[in-house]
């Protein structure tokens, strides 16, 4: 018990703390887990970060589920995920009820939440290029996505881009030099893997067969999050183009639902409990959240006790070159569409994109006092 009680209070101070995005994220975890409370060391610790970059889903809640499980087992996750997670989920699930109970949603303010989300998602896909795609063959391959998305505008388009592209990375990059993993120490094995893969898969295969024989709003709502939740590579920005065509709401509460997760700390897959809630109450919040993270526990626990195998494959690794290529695509095309054609509708809101993505990118403000600035701006443009 112990060590839960250290997972919730670490995990608790980083939800309550845990500003800026994904790659701030793991710079906070690090400070944290490494450097402060000495759980790890940092070779271990980018190991993890590896695994979580390689699945599917939200790296920086997966980083804090799979240090959660190595020090306290499974439960150990489970606190970690909630301590990390829970505070950014109230405090957007109060802010949907305020936004719709009370006839928000044509006002200034929500009208510069839906701004800034475009220069957070142009400021967001420049550090993905840096990273995930920084020579000329990696950006082609981003470009060629990005065209492919905008032509075959579906999920199953962007699942295509994305398996198309790990086939195209597995050819280019199988030559490259792989690095050794780090032996992870853990209370569970490959067994308790094998149930988790199984229930994945279960789960990904059973919610869309069941969901045609059902209208429930409850059921539709835990297909679309889970599937959501199991395929979106690149972390929370890349959730934006898929979860906008699957849910049915109107652009502006979605894109002003999304600006309000970039003034809250936490993960941007919290942005769930906001649509969850628009579409059913309190009920909808929580089953959104649960089937949007569900997937990430069930491939942290699968993929753990398989990680040193799995990470000296250099097929995998080529593959992956690919595949996070194409996730910077899929990123630049969701800035156009939805996100620039339905924020940006005049000069006005043209000028407080400029100035939003220069205090990002030049003066380097943090997300939440950008969206405040944004949200005043809109204010001032368009009133009350």
């Amino acid at each position: 018990m112990g060590n839960l009680r250290e997972i919730a209070k670490a995990s608790t101070k980083l939800g309550f703390t845990s500003f800026g995005g994904p790659t701030a994220h793991i710079g906070y975890f690090r400070d944290e887990y490494v450097e402060k409370r000495k759980w790890l060391d940092d070779k271990l610790y980018a190991d993890i970060v590896a695994l979580c970059q390689f699945l599917p889903g939200p790296a920086s809640s997966q980083v804090g589920i799979a240090i959660g499980m190595m020090r306290g087992g499974i439960l150990g996750g489970i606190v970690s995920w909630a301590g990390f997670t829970l505070p950014s989920v109230l405090f957007l699930m109060l802010a949907a009820y305020f936004v719709v109970g009370f006839g928000f949603t044509d006002s200034g303010i929500i009208q510069g939440l839906k701004i800034v989300a475009v220069a957070i998602v142009a400021h967001a896909l420049l550090g993905m290029q840096k990273n995930l795609a920084p020579d000329a063959t990696r950006i082609a391959i981003a470009i060629a996505a990005a065209i492919l998305v905008l032509l075959i505008p579906t999920a199953w388009g962007q699942i295509g881009v994305i398996v198309l592209a790990g086939v195209v990375g597995y050819f280019l990059f199988r030559k490259d030099k792989t690095l050794d993993a780090v032996e992870l120490k853990l209370s569970f094995g490959k067994r308790a893997g094998i149930v988790a893969w199984v229930i994945f898969f279960g789960l990904l295969i059973a919610l869309p067969f069941a969901r045609t024989f059902s209208e429930n709003v409850y059921l539709g709502i835990l297909d679309t999050y889970y599937r959501v939740g199991s395929i979106v590579f690149g972390g929370g920005h890349v959730v934006l183009p898929m979860l906008e065509r699957e849910v049915e709401m109107s652009s502006d509460l979605f894109l002003a639902g999304y600006g309000l997760a970039q003034a809250v700390p936490g993960p941007l897959f919290t942005l769930s409990a906001f649509l969850g809630q628009v579409t059913a109450g309190i009920p909808g919040a929580l089953l959104a959240v649960f089937a949007m993270f569900l997937p990430s526990f069930l491939l942290v626990i699968g993929t753990l006790p398989f990680w040193s195998i799995i990470r000296s494959k250099p097929g995998i690794q080529s593959a992956l070159k690919g595949v996070n290529a194409a996730v910077v695509g899929i990123l630049l095309a969701a800035l156009y569409d939805p996100v620039f054609t339905s924020a940006v509708k005049s000069s006005f809101d043209f000028i407080i994109v400029l100035i939003t993505f220069t205090l990002l990118t030049v003066f380097k403000l943090s997300p939440v006092k950008v969206v405040a600035v944004s949200a005043l701006l809109g204010l001032l443009v368009y009133g009350v």
